[in-house]
């Protein structure tokens, strides 16, 4: 099967190499496959002298591994959040943010550009995340009480929304629709990069001050985050559909935990413009 998504068309690329090593698709009715071999005429039938015994087969992704690996991952954001929350003081939170933040960015590009499933970089990509979650939510509820919840509330209000559209097909992921995506998702990182950089000197561009334009810009933020989700159920279709190995559940899940992280934090911005000056 083709996919205009380039990281799942490595991972089928290493999957068809798995196959050629002696793993085959399940069969008919979900009977386990075999590689095809010539038996010779002796042989006779499976068990009987001289019969090759055919490797086990490998065990292929569903929705359902890539559920229980998302939630697994979540959980594991959630106590690394509670433990930054409760041992970094708020002396420290904004150094913990920075470093989480950059450290994040690496295991994300290395997970993504990675051409193998790496199940150990995607939880050390979720501890780090934790932190990074507990540092902004301690900080934004320092300053506005019960904007965790409400940011939390909002987060999973969206993504369940996505879901339902999404399985509905009313926004389907078209090659058209993909490449966009792609787009200006690339271009809003590099805005917030350079508009980090600037600010790290000083410079206020107003994208993150409480301004009507610092408003409308996570107002895009949300709108393509929460667009991302259909990215990500896309991967997650094409990739049981391609019998990608089980392990790659943990590439997928990893997906809609990027998304979701991007969404919270830009909810919890969004919300903070609305009850009152920072």
């Amino acid at each position: 099967m083709k996919t205009s998504n380039p990281v799942l068309a490595r991972l089928g690329q290493a999957a068809e190499r798995e196959r050629a090593a002696g793993y085959a698709p399940p069969g008919p009715y979900g009977q386990p496959g075999y590689p095809q071999q010539q038996y010779p005429p002796q042989a006779g039938y499976p068990g009987a002298p001289g019969f090759p015994s055919a490797p086990p087969a490998a065990t292929t992704m569903s929705i359902d591994d890539v559920v229980v690996k998302t939630v697994m991952l979540l959980a594991i954001v959630g106590v690394s959040g509670a433990a930054a929350w409760v041992l970094v003081p708020d002396a420290l939170l904004g150094v913990a943010w920075i470093g989480a933040a950059v450290v994040g960015l690496v295991l994300g590009m290395i997970i993504s550009f990675s051409k193998m499933a790496n199940p150990a970089l995607v939880v050390a990509y979720a501890l780090v995340q934790g932190v990074l979650v507990g540092a902004v939510s301690k900080f934004f509820e320092s300053l506005y009480d019960g904007i965790v919840i409400q940011a939390v509330t909002a987060t999973f209000g969206v993504f369940f929304v996505m879901t339902m559209l999404y399985r509905a097909k009313v926004i389907r992921a078209t090659p058209k629709f993909v490449k966009g995506m792609v787009a200006v998702m690339a271009g809003l990182f590099a805005v917030m990069l350079i508009n980090l950089v600037l600010a790290m000197f000083g410079v206020n561009t107003g994208l993150r001050d409480g301004s009507p334009l610092a408003i409308g810009f996570s107002i895009v933020c949300i709108v393509v985050a929460s667009l991302s989700f259909i990215l990500s159920f896309k991967e997650v279709e094409d990739g049981v559909r391609m019998g990608l190995p089980q392990r790659y559940s943990w590439v997928a899940a990893f997906g809609i935990l990027v998304s979701l992280i991007w969404l919270y934090i830009e909810m919890l911005r969004l919300l903070s413009y609305f009850q009152g000056d920072d």
